[in-house]
């Protein structure tokens, strides 16, 4: 289960990461006033908002172990 869940979080970081760089494409190319950048920038909050919760709930079940720098 833990390695499933790994995945999955590494798999909603790029998630995130993909609509980051498809606002920054839609906001480059789109010179109507198009409403795809600001879309694709709320889907990018609604994912980050569920990788951290899915973060909190991972080290709660103690799927995932986080560690502290330096120690």
């Amino acid at each position: 289960m833990e390695t499933i869940y790994k995945v999955v979080l590494v798999i909603m970081f790029l998630v995130v990461v993909f609509n980051l760089g498809q606002a920054l494409y839609f906001m480059m190319t789109d010179k109507d006033g198009g409403k795809r950048t600001v879309w694709a920038l709320t889907r990018r909050i609604g994912f980050s908002l569920v990788l951290i919760a899915m973060v909190i709930v991972g080290i709660k079940m103690g799927w995932i172990h986080p560690h502290g720098v330096g120690q």
